[in-house]
């Protein structure tokens, strides 16, 4: 019997997972549906103040009896590879349930989530082996030693939209160097990271890792204010960002926001056409669309536009919709009715304000139950349109044309978002140079969607706070501190105390 089945036979009960063991299931019951079908696959029970204090009482305590946060570093690179290779072992279970929590194509989150997933943790234990601090002299006689401590107990929120890929890393990083963590999931996929938490709670110290689970305005905002927080590191929307912020400030506490995106992804008339339309819709429909580094506002150079533009609505009106667990799927159901409702709006609004439908813009008539949308992409006269402006959060791709480098450019950068640039060009000179004018955290030069954890990934403007990374994270995860040190005896400045 298929995993889906025995889900749908008998629902998951979700709980909070506090001190290595999952607590009596308590709190308001929330249905999770599998988006191919709608059917009930778990029911999650909430976590209210009380439940929140408790996980984060533990997270505390573990933190302070100190057995993870003085471990050596080998005892910590040999609890992070050992989870690695427990999400390796179960890497078919995680994936399939991966497809059936969010939607997305099993082709996917087997070869992509939860290998992304493993490797988190695998990167993490190579890169504490490496990291060090700074020590620097001084003619007096002074040394300055510079050492990077764990800053405590951290909560971390996750996304919906590849909640196992990158709830993994912020986990990893807490933990490489030394913390102890409260993790909240999205209530609307909390399957696969209860179940990676469950998996390795042996392989760690008890207290180190906890789970909560529920709405953000309930369950998260009580571990947001939570004053025994000491950080906060989110994935998600742009509002609910402010909203931590909000909460945090009150504490002084320190966050870091990966947020929202609208990137851009310029096409010059020298780039290899049939690659990068390959990598524009890659960039574009990837994740169901629902992915905030997709590349959906794309730019074609003039010369190349009609047939580059003629091609991507074909290939997109022609891309497989369907059951995530079918092998041949290439785009599977939208997160929830209300995210499918919200695409079908923008598709009006864009026509209304003067866009050229070019493929979709519909319901999936093939599928009678589930929330399938018809990949979408839309010819836009310029740059202000909504459909241009605002996150879509689906399969949505906008087309723009333009003629020179410098117009480009500019249409790119206006936006109130700074998450990723993608360009494409067969020039070295023109990729380094229009990179450098792109104000966004990551640009990609011919290639899609690439990460390497060695950088930092992260935004600019309102696209987020911080970078996830070797070095990205460690700011994130610890504490900076100077210590001075004499290299001897010293004369003081005369105030009175040398008798």
């Amino acid at each position: 019997m298929s995993l889906r089945r025995r889900l749908q036979d008998e629902p998951k009960t979700v709980t909070s997972h506090i001190g290595g063991r999952f607590v009596a299931a308590a709190g308001k019951p929330i249905d999770i549906v599998d988006p191919a079908n709608e059917a009930v696959v778990a029911v999650l029970h909430e976590a209210d103040d009380a439940e929140v204090d408790r996980a984060v009482s533990v997270a505390r305590n573990a933190f302070e009896n100190g057995q993870w946060r003085t471990a050596t570093t080998a005892q910590r690179q040999a609890a992070l590879m050992a989870i690695h290779d427990c999400i390796l072992e179960n890497a078919a279970e995680l994936a399939e349930l991966e497809s059936v929590d969010t939607g997305i194509p099993l082709s996917q989150t087997r070869g992509m989530h939860v290998p992304r997933a493993a490797y988190n943790f695998r990167f993490f234990a190579e890169t504490i082996n490496q990291s060090g601090g700074d020590v620097f002299t001084q003619e007096q006689g002074i040394l300055s030693m510079v050492t990077h401590e764990p800053i405590g107990v951290c909560g971390l929120i996750g996304p919906w939209n590849m909640p196992l890929g990158l709830t993994a890393m912020k986990i990893a990083g807490a933990l490489a160097f030394g913390n102890t963590c409260v993790v909240k999931p999205s209530e609307l996929t909390p399957l696969t990271v209860a179940r990676l938490v469950e998996l390795v709670s042996g392989l760690l110290p008890e207290g180190v890792l906890n789970l909560v689970n529920g709405r953000g305005h309930i369950t998260g905002a009580a571990l947001v204010s939570h004053p025994r927080i000491d950080m906060v590191s989110f994935t998600g929307g742009t509002e609910t960002g402010r909203a931590i912020l909000a909460a945090l400030a009150e504490g002084i506490k320190l966050p870091a926001m990966e947020l929202g995106g609208k990137s851009a992804s310029i096409v010059f008339a020298d780039a290899d056409i049939d690659y990068a339309l390959n990598g524009a819709l890659l960039g574009s429909f990837m994740n169901n669309g629902q992915m905030c580094l997709a590349g959906s506002r794309i730019f074609v150079q003039r010369a190349v536009a009609e047939q580059f533009i003629e091609r991507f609505a074909q290939r997109t009106g022609r891309m497989a919709v369907g059951d995530p667990l079918v092998e041949e799927t290439e785009i599977g159901p939208m997160i929830n009715g209300a995210q499918c409702e919200r695409m079908l709006h923008y598709a009006e609004s864009g026509a209304k304000q003067g866009a050229t439908l070019l493929t979709g813009g519909r319901l999936h008539q093939a599928s009678n139950r589930g929330f399938f949308a018809e990949p979408t992409a839309m010819l836009a006269p310029d740059n202000d349109l909504a459909i241009c402006r605002e996150e879509i959060f689906g399969p949505f791709a906008t087309l723009q044309i333009f003629d020179e480098e410098d117009e480009v450019i500019a249409k790119a950068n206006d936006s109130d978002f700074g998450l990723v640039g993608y360009v494409w060009t067969e020039g070295l000179e023109r990729g380094l140079r229009v990179s450098s004018a792109l104000r966004t955290g990551t640009v990609m030069v011919n290639t899609p969607i690439v990460r390497d954890l060695r950088t930092g990934f992260g935004g600019y403007k309102m696209s987020g706070l911080g970078r996830e990374g070797a070095k990205g994270s460690r700011a994130m995860f610890t504490e900076e501190k100077a210590t001075i040190i004499a290299r001897g005896k010293r004369q003081f400045p005369h105030m009175g105390l040398n008798g």
